[in-house]
């Protein structure tokens, strides 16, 4: 059974970070992605990675414009665990935040993504 579970959510100034982790157990994927959703609003791509095989040999990542030079995915192999570093934090980075995975190629679309998580909040105060 494939679990994706995120941690590390939590209330913070503007300008703070916070780092979400996204446990992965039952399956191994080799694309992985961070989408959030604000209240009222649509769910929407922030960042993703993509590793060329189970080697973990060769990794690209893709970010929304907003987050761009300020959040960062990174993958700890050895705790099959997808990380997301958030610095500079903006109020308008508040939201609900969920770990994604499929195979094949990255994509942006929630719709693409097989397997999500339960979601972690971060709210970021002005």
């Amino acid at each position: 059974q494939v679990q994706l579970v995120e941690s590390g959510g939590g209330l913070v100034q503007a300008g703070g970070s916070l780092r979400l982790s996204c446990a992965v157990s039952g399956r191994t994927f080799n694309n992985y992605a961070w989408f959030r959703q604000a209240p009222g609003k649509e769910r929407e791509f922030v960042a993703a990675s993509a590793w060329r095989d189970t080697s973990w040999s060769y990794t690209r990542t893709y970010y929304a414009d907003s987050v761009k030079d300020r959040f960062t995915i990174s993958r700890d192999n050895a705790k099959n665990t997808v990380l997301l570093q958030m610095n500079s934090l903006k109020p308008e980075d508040t939201g609900v935040y969920y770990c994604a995975a499929r195979y094949g190629s990255t994509r942006y679309e929630v719709s693409e993504y097989d397997y999500w998580g339960q979601g972690t909040q971060v709210t970021v105060s002005s």
